[in-house]
């Protein structure tokens, strides 16, 4: 089983190419299906720590795979029973029932066991399972010590995050030979558990990955406060979410921060390291500013809206969050030549690129594609996007990140990165890594200025 970090992650279409591309010389669907069940079988073995397993089988080649499975587990001695959704349908699934060659107990009568695998319909599901389909797995999965997934629980759609349908939680997800979008996008990844990979000896290649650790920038003997990276932070009528845009700068490593704000307008006097200066038409010409963040507190009157407009023209790499999201206009966009990151929720990517018709990564690629920047569509299952097509998407968020503040943190941490010198997919990849690592430190009940704290404690 290996963690899925850092990992390609392949659509229902890519995974179907990469299986036929497979499938040359001596290789043939069976031995897939073989490679499949016996991985799958090894680590269930691992898993149900000699107790009692019950595997599910469907009757296309998910449920082929868990034939194979139980097969291997019963020559390892364990103690297993198949039960059945159908009889087998595919040349694949009728061979594997065979190599079982045991009792099959039909599902709706199967008696629970204290280890459950799902290899119903995995990620050949289209549409809802039917009711006595789901109504099993809901009383045998309620009664389970373990529940465990094969590729996807049955019930979810492969690409899009759907749940068609009623769809218990597992304990772990085993993705056969790559990642596939699902298991990250909402709301099916509350479902997963923890997934784990299991290699069938399938080539992946994706301009989709999963979030990794990026080697973060860190200072040497010939650094200084301005090599290290120079962050301006734009402030506007509410100054504290433009303050802890400057402190999770500060936090996440860069060397000096900037605070502009309107003349008479108080800030935090904490921390003192935050340099403090008026809001000026010229205060951008500073040439080692590395990076600029507006948006957070900046309002959306007139003066919002000129100070968005001399950040575009200024020609510094750019983050654009919050109010300036609600303000920028994606033509304006396309004409700011240098770097640009891209930070909203789901509100403000519906009003700048429109309502997600389809999946999040999808629509996340596009909308990089459109306004020429790095978008970083944030949620429980951020999908960050570039607009040559790559795109990451990040594991579950903790769910304490939904309190005030914890964007313009983002947005602080993203722009350090982006100062310090890594190329914006790089930093918005290193930014939402350090933020997510920072909630999880934290636990529960945290404040958005405990967030922005925490990011130092993360590099450290």
């Amino acid at each position: 089983m290996i963690p899925i970090d850092g990992l390609p992650v392949l659509t229902a279409a890519e995974m179907h190419a990469a299986e036929q591309a497979a499938m040359v010389g001596e290789v043939t669907e069976a031995t897939l299906m073989d490679r499949a069940g016996s991985a799958i079988a090894q680590a269930v073995a691992r898993l149900a720590a000699g107790r009692e397993i019950l595997v599910l089988c469907g009757p296309g080649n998910n449920g082929g795979d868990g034939y194979i499975a139980a097969a291997a587990l019963k020559r390892q001695g364990l103690a297993v029973r198949v039960a059945a959704s159908d009889a087998p349908r595919s040349t694949g699934a009728c061979r594997a029932a065979a190599i079982w060659g045991g009792a099959v107990e039909a599902l709706d009568r199967a008696e629970p066991a204290p280890v459950f695998v799902d290899a119903i319909f995995g990620t050949g599901l289209s549409r809802s399972p039917s009711d006595e389909i789901q109504n099993a797995l809901a009383r045998l999965a309620e009664a389970a010590w373990l529940r465990i997934a094969v590729d996807l629980p049955t019930g979810v759609a492969m690409d899009n995050g759907k749940a068609l349908g009623k769809v218990p939680r597992f304990d772990v997800t085993l993705a056969l030979g790559a990642v596939k979008p699902s298991h990250l996008l909402q709301p099916a990844a509350s479902l997963m558990g923890q997934v784990r990979l299991l290699d069938i000896g399938v080539a992946t290649r994706s301009h989709a990955r999963t979030l990794t650790r990026w080697h973060l920038p860190e200072p040497d003997a010939n650094s200084h406060k301005y090599s290290r990276g120079m962050v301006a932070v734009i402030a506007g009528s509410m100054s504290g979410a433009s303050e802890l845009t400057a402190l999770a700068a500060l936090r996440a490593g860069a060397g000096y921060v900037l605070h502009l704000a309107s003349a008479g307008v108080s800030g935090s006097a904490a921390p003192h390291a935050v340099v403090r200066r008026d809001y000026t038409a010229d205060a951008l010409d500073e040439d080692r500013i590395g990076a600029v963040v507006i948006g957070p507190g900046l309002g959306r009157d007139a003066d919002a809206s000129a100070r968005l407009e001399a950040a575009l023209s200024g020609g510094r790499p750019l983050i654009i969050d919050g109010d300036a999201l609600r303000l920028v206009e994606l033509g304006t966009l396309a004409k700011h030549k240098a770097p640009k990151i891209l930070t909203p929720h789901g509100g403000e990517f519906t009003h700048l690129f429109g309502e997600v018709t389809d999946d999040k990564l999808s629509a996340t690629r596009r909308a990089a594609r459109q306004s020429g920047a790095v978008v970083v569509h944030k949620g429980a299952d951020t999908v960050i996007a570039a607009p040559d097509g790559q795109a990451i998407l990040c594991p579950e968020a903790s769910p304490w990140l939904s309190t005030a503040g914890t964007g313009d943190v983002l947005a602080g941490a993203i722009g350090a990165m982006l100062a310090a010198g890594l190329e914006p997919l790089a930093a918005a990849e290193a930014g939402v890594w350090l933020h997510a690592q920072a909630a999880r430190r934290l636990g529960k009940a945290f404040i958005a200025d405990d967030l922005a704290d925490a990011l130092s404690a993360v590099r450290g």
